[in-house]
């Protein structure tokens, strides 16, 4: 299988050039490697998707000197695919419906002096819907609640991936997390939210496979949620790709950019007269 990389914006705002850096990152890795880069447009969340969005991403980085292979993935025409998998893992009762709010999750999770526990995916679940199981997987699935993955029944055994870059704290190589690591540290994460049908975790663990990605190029952010698409991937029979986290773009302040930073987007650049060296040199791809 030919090195594939991908990079997966999400059409909810301007890219900065924390995207540029993982963009570029991910498109010269591939063409090094005589391999694919692919460009998929992550638009599960269709409350804060924009059309116009979209058409700015294909612009900043065609302006950039990327290219990529056609026709782009785009995610809200997968839900099908998604939907498929969780009637399959809902029939396996490896994952189960959960009724609770933001604020009962919190309540619940909140012990005395020990603060509320956190993980990738923010407050750890406490498993509270975790026992409504009343002739699970012979009823369908309820469209009125969010479906969380049953890490008791998902993580058996230790899972393990390939680190080609370097996590947040130095880590590298092959790196192992054990099954009480994933359910003390992790817990039972949302694979498809009332509003969405779907989930980040489930979509872009299916979208990964159906596009043969075998290196995930991203920022080291998203290093603690690769034990969850290890998970899965075990768990649905999918390959595991190799990682490679890399270092964040920060601010003056050390802060992490975000779209809202628009000081920061690749369009204010360009406007501003830059070129694409201009902005290698910047996230420090160039001298």
């Amino acid at each position: 299988m030919p090195f594939t990389t991908r990079f997966a914006p999400s059409p909810t705002g301007p890219l900065h050039l924390g995207h540029a850096y993982s963009a570029i990152l991910a498109h010269d890795m591939a063409r090094a490697a005589g391999g694919r880069f692919l460009l998929r447009i992550e638009d599960i969340d269709q409350s804060r998707a924009r059309p116009e969005w979209e058409a700015h991403i294909h612009d900043d980085l065609r302006w950039l000197g990327l290219s990529w292979e056609e026709p782009v993935l785009r995610q809200s025409d997968r839900l099908s695919a998604y939907r498929a998998m969780l009637e399959d893992l809902w029939a396996r009762e490896a994952i189960y419906a959960c009724t609770c709010t933001r604020k009962d999750i919190l309540e619940a999770a909140s012990a005395p002096q020990e603060g509320v526990p956190m993980g990738p995916d923010g407050v750890i679940y406490p498993g509270t819907c975790r026992g409504n199981r009343s002739d699970h997987g012979r009823r369908p699935i309820p469209e009125d609640a969010a479906l969380r993955l049953d890490m008791t029944r998902a993580a058996t055994d230790a899972v393990s991936f390939i680190e080609a870059g370097v996590g947040p704290q130095g880590e590298t190589g092959r790196i192992a997390v054990t099954s009480t690591q994933l359910i003390q540290n992790i817990g039972d994460v949302v694979l498809a939210r009332r509003d969405m049908g779907t989930s980040y975790h489930l979509s872009v663990v299916l979208d990964d496979a159906a596009q043969g990605v075998t290196h995930v190029i991203r920022g080291q952010d998203l290093f603690e949620a690769t034990a969850i698409h290890v998970v899965l991937q075990n768990l649905l029979g999918l390959p595991v790709p190799i990682y490679h986290h890399h270092r964040l773009i920060r601010d003056a302040q050390g802060k992490r950019l975000a779209k809202r930073d628009d000081a920061r987007s690749i369009l204010k650049y360009r406007q501003e007269g830059a070129t694409p060296e201009d902005v290698r040199r910047m996230v420090g791809l160039t001298p």
